[in-house]
């Protein structure tokens, strides 16, 4: 499979596999690294650069010095080398986003931009021998393009599961539910919009964390942001937001919540603000939401047990 999805993405490029350098900027042990580097690449004769650990400045001046032409990076990763300055660096030629899961072998999508379709926000078309369908969170209803649901996905990338009451096994039907929140749009491109466990419920209404990220992302004085959710007694759960604020910048909470509330629904609004030196993320890049979540957590309970000595005194 991985194989398979390797070579097809290979026949997009114009050049030849064998003219192609990669940067292995991502860990082998991760399943992405390991299928891509050790298994896909490897066997059409491309060029691998290994990095043994990944660092900004070192991945820029192997680009320069290997002449690479490919590197496949994880959002945070991306982030990191945009906000880089050093100089000389090489410019992008090409974005294009792909999904997948440890249960996929790594890969579900693969995205291309064309001189017909160039949608730089999707993750992509599906990958080859794999089928896709949309569910209502409520109904189990297919739903049409445009309308988000929890993408499940059908394919010979996933060899043995857990039971039904598993949040992402296949089902009796050969169906994988991956707990992702996704759409497709007309042309068959699809779209993440967030993790069904992530999702903030405040007052009935359904938020998806990357939506207000990626509004978050656009201030110029905010370096990184990852949004969670908190209790809260009348709304269910409001949103929080922990911020990297850049260096010198005196941004207020109250001017990152006025700054998302300009752009949002008001159910969407920020209702509360940390700022933090850097954001958790696991060696894959990902966003250690759980420990924001326990940090959220821990600072209500330490309010709670402050005021309820206050109230002793």
């Amino acid at each position: 499979m991985v194989e398979l999805v390797v070579r097809f993405e290979a026949s997009q490029y114009a050049r030849g596999a064998c003219e192609n350098v990669y940067l292995a900027a991502l860990p082998m042990f991760h399943v992405y690294g390991l299928s891509l580097f050790a298994v896909g690449l490897l066997s059409l004769g491309t060029t691998v650069v290994v990095m043994k650990r990944f660092d900004v400045g070192e991945a820029v001046r192997a680009i320069e010095r290997y002449k690479v032409t490919h590197l496949p990076l994880v959002p945070p990763v991306m982030a990191a080398l945009v906000r880089a300055t050093a100089a000389g660096a090489p410019p992008l030629a090409s974005l294009v986003q792909g999904y997948g899961m440890t249960e996929t072998s790594a890969v579900g999508t693969r995205g291309f931009n064309t001189s017909k379709h160039k949608k730089y926000t999707s993750v992509g078309l599906l990958a080859p021998n794999t089928h896709a369908k949309i569910v209502h969170l409520e109904s189990g209803c297919c739903l049409p393009p445009g309308s988000s649901g929890e993408l499940w996905l059908h394919g010979p990338g996933y060899l043995n599961g857990g039971g039904d009451d598993d949040d992402a096994c296949p089902r009796k039907d050969g169906w994988l539910r991956t707990g992702d929140i996704a759409y497709f749009d007309s042309d068959g491109y699809l779209y993440i919009v967030g993790r069904l466990k992530d999702t903030i419920k405040y007052k009935g209404f359904q938020i998806a964390p990357g939506d207000l990220e990626e509004v978050l992302m656009h201030h110029p004085e905010i370096l990184d942001v990852a949004v969670t959710s908190a209790e809260d007694k009348e709304a269910g759960e409001i949103p929080v937001a922990f911020v990297v604020r850049k260096s010198g910048s005196t941004l207020s909470y109250m001017q990152v919540m006025e700054y998302v509330a300009k752009q949002v629904a008001t159910y969407k609004r920020v209702r509360k603000v940390i700022f933090v030196d850097a954001i958790p993320k696991s060696a894959a890049g990902k966003v250690l939401r759980r420990l924001l979540k326990d940090s959220v957590h821990a600072s209500a309970a330490a309010s709670n047990t402050a005021a309820c000595s206050s109230s002793k005194l």
